[in-house]
């Protein structure tokens, strides 16, 4: 059975308000994509910012009649705003296995060497190699960003054998998990979110990881314990106010890996750590910055 997909463009003042129309007026699913390829990056706390220029889509069942939808739309539109909108495109969606879809979208991917991610509907490419089987899920990270896939790449091409890790803002749980299938010691993961905890305990345990290899933390009940190396792929702003924090937590000559930065906010994150890590020069991939550094002698 196909689809009626109605496309209406909007801006960031109703696009809620567009959602919530279709939702009542029946549609099946509304989604929000960018319509001017306009990044996102870094929202003030407490926000949830939208495109400049936004596309609102509605999804319904294909028994409905096209121009009597439409119809409802502008009108229940007109009655909420006393305006008109300016276009609603009209397509016929053809149904098919969106579950399995989704999955063939997502293929193992291989980070240096020795690294794989793989879905769990997949076999290992490589059965030799360290294989973390994670399956895409609430943008905790799957590898197929650049600021993860650069961390991933600078584990696989260091020796972390017998290493006390940190994962700064662990997410999915990848990088600290990749480090324990590299021979790393003990890995303590800290996130704010406790969703992200509980993502990166159920895929340990996909995994096949130890509880006592894998320690997990809100910040206010995180531990003293220091570490070899430090991963934090966050974002510019908080690793800045967190440079004093994370150098207290990694022991001399330790390891520093920062991601989730932008290439113009690499100085300002350099120049933050710089106090208490020789740092390295960045490392691009995109419009993103792997930063590294050793922790200087106390």
């Amino acid at each position: 059975m196909p689809w009626i997909q109605l496309q209406i463009p909007a801006d960031p003042d109703n696009a809620d308000q567009l959602e919530d129309l279709l939702m009542e007026l029946g549609a099946d699913a509304v989604s929000m994509e960018d319509a001017a390829d306009q990044p996102l990056y870094e929202p003030d706390p407490g926000t949830t910012p939208l495109w400049s220029q936004t596309t609102v889509t509605g999804l319904f069942q294909s028994d409905r009649d096209i121009e009597q939808l439409c119809a409802a739309v502008q009108d229940a539109w007109h009655q909420q705003t006393q305006q008109s909108l300016s276009d609603i495109e009209v397509t016929l969606v053809e149904d098919k296995d969106w579950e399995r879809a989704w999955m063939d979208d997502f293929q193992p991917l291989k980070f240096g060497e020795r690294l794989w991610i793989v879905p769990s509907w997949h076999d290992a490419p490589d059965p030799d190699a360290a294989n973390l089987m994670l399956d895409p899920g609430l943008a905790f990270g799957t590898g197929t960003h650049p600021t993860t896939a650069l961390c991933l790449e600078w584990l696989d091409g260091q020796d972390v054998q017998n290493k006390d890790v940190i994962d700064y803002g662990c997410g999915s749980g990848i990088l600290g998990l990749a480090a324990l299938l590299l021979g790393a010691r003990h890995v303590t993961g800290v996130d704010t979110d406790q969703q992200a905890l509980e993502a990166s305990r159920e895929n340990a345990r996909r995994n096949g990881v130890q509880d006592d290899l894998l320690d997990l933390y809100l910040p206010e009940h995180e531990p003293e314990d220091t570490c070899d190396v430090m991963l934090a792929n966050i974002l510019a702003q908080p690793l800045i106010g967190l440079a004093p924090h994370l150098a207290t937590l990694t022991r001399p000559g330790g390891h520093l890996v920062l991601s989730g930065i932008l290439s113009n906010q690499a100085r300002e994150v350099m120049e933050a750590y710089d106090p208490w890590f020789i740092m390295d020069e960045p490392e691009q991939r995109e419009e993103w910055i792997r930063l590294t550094g050793r922790r200087r002698d106390r």
